[in-house]
């Protein structure tokens, strides 16, 4: 859902930009192999962080709102399926699924896809408050024998934004073109100078993966960091 723009099937990655066929050898430096459920570079690129050596291939979700569902359920519901997704083709790898669902008062805010989406989108947020539910989900690996339940988070980011003027907001997506991104900015480049102040226990939860939760889960299910 957010922050998700490149569809990629079967990529495998040993850092953010290498590809080779996807297979299920386990990694010298892991104790079992890592799967990222998702297309996006912008999480492979964060988990890159603190995993040099695992896949990612693009889940098949409907990623539809059920009725009456809350935004936080809706990310832990979306990331566990994305998890689940790929993990049935996957029995001995540990699969990470992972969702954002940003919420602007009752309107959950979607990737622009224009300028022009993105232009109303910024200017409905600016002087606002903004909350990022991001969730990620770990389901370990199917062939152990144990039935595992899968280990699931939802990170929490509170984000206000400026008051901006339209031409501010046309002057800022001129520059970045955040048009894949929820919410129309990217707080990792200029999109940080539209806003006036984050709340978060994990500044990687709005960037898409909580990489702070993530890391000590990965540990507790055997994946060497380092």
């Amino acid at each position: 859902m957010a922050l998700e723009c490149v569809k990629i099937q079967h990529l495998a990655v040993t850092g953010p930009k290498a590809t080779k066929p996807m297979n299920n050898k386990v990694s010298p430096n892991n104790r079992l192999p890592v799967i990222l459920a998702s297309g996006s570079p912008y999480r492979r690129e964060l988990l890159a962080r603190i995993l040099p050596d695992f896949r990612a291939a693009s889940p098949e979700v409907d990623e539809t709102a059920l009725p009456d569902e809350a935004p936080e359920d809706m990310a832990r519901r979306l990331a566990r399926l994305k998890a689940d997704s790929l993990a049935a083709g996957a029995p001995d790898a540990l699969v990470i699924g992972s969702d954002q669902v940003p919420v602007l008062g009752q309107q959950i805010l979607r990737k622009p896809g224009t300028a022009e989406t993105a232009a109303r989108q910024l200017a409905d947020c600016a002087g606002q408050t903004v909350i990022f539910y991001t969730a990620v989900c770990i389901r370990p690996p199917s062939n152990t024998g144990t039935h595992e339940q899968p280990d699931c988070h939802v990170d929490i980011t509170t984000v206000t934004f400026r008051t901006l003027t339209a031409q501010q907001i046309e002057r800022y997506l001129a520059r970045e073109k955040p048009f894949d991104c929820a919410g129309s900015f990217k707080a990792e480049g200029l999109g940080i100078a539209l806003l006036k102040r984050i709340d978060s226990e994990d500044p990687t939860g709005l960037q898409g993966l909580p990489l702070i939760w993530l890391s000590n889960a990965l540990s507790a299910h055997g994946v060497n960091l380092y």
